[in-house]
């Protein structure tokens, strides 16, 4: 018959007597704990535990953050496809100029685009270092998802007395400006 894993780990020189005698007394004395009935107290067993919890936590935080990632890139995704559909693509010669940040940027427009900026029904955002003309709609969209891509939507204002607060001060025709 075989010798048992101890007799070989103590010939092979790996552990000496005092291991040997101090694991079988253990050994003994947790077997008398289970037969009384007592609860066994498994140093190893709740080392174990731990660190497959930690474990456990550290993984769940990780998909997590991996997740958030995925999202914020589905929501990028979204919004290069909303001012992709939805661009205004003719220019005009006219430079109108909004604030981005502390500074202040121009963009080429026509007549009727500068009117729409200035009433609101278009809005200038920004992707990926282009600046793009968009419906109101759209830019409302936009701002749902990421409100830092909208550089310029002014409200609308239906209300005519806010629109000519000074109708009643006549400009003369020489003043120049």
């Amino acid at each position: 018959m075989g010798k048992s894993l101890q007799d070989q780990l103590l010939k092979a020189g790996l552990a000496n007597k005092k291991q040997a005698v101090r694991a079988k007394k253990a050994k003994n004395s947790k077997e008398k704990l289970q037969r009384t009935g007592k609860e066994v107290s498994d140093d190893i067993a709740d080392a174990a535990l731990s660190a497959q919890q930690e474990k456990l936590a550290k993984d769940r935080a990780l998909n997590k953050q991996k997740n958030e990632q995925a999202q914020q890139a589905a929501i990028q995704a979204q919004i290069a496809q909303l001012i992709e559909m939805n661009s205004v693509a003719e220019r005009g010669e006219i430079d109108f100029s909004f604030p981005e940040g502390k500074l202040i940027k121009t963009i080429s427009v026509n007549e009727r685009q500068r009117a729409a900026l200035v009433a609101g029904s278009l809005a200038v955002v920004k992707l990926r270092d282009r600046y793009d003309l968009v419906p109101r709609k759209t830019a409302e969209k936009i701002a749902e998802r990421d409100d830092s891509v909208v550089l310029l939507c002014n409200t609308e204002t239906g209300d005519p007395e806010h629109e000519d607060e000074y109708a009643e001060f006549k400009v003369p025709d020489d003043l120049m400006w």
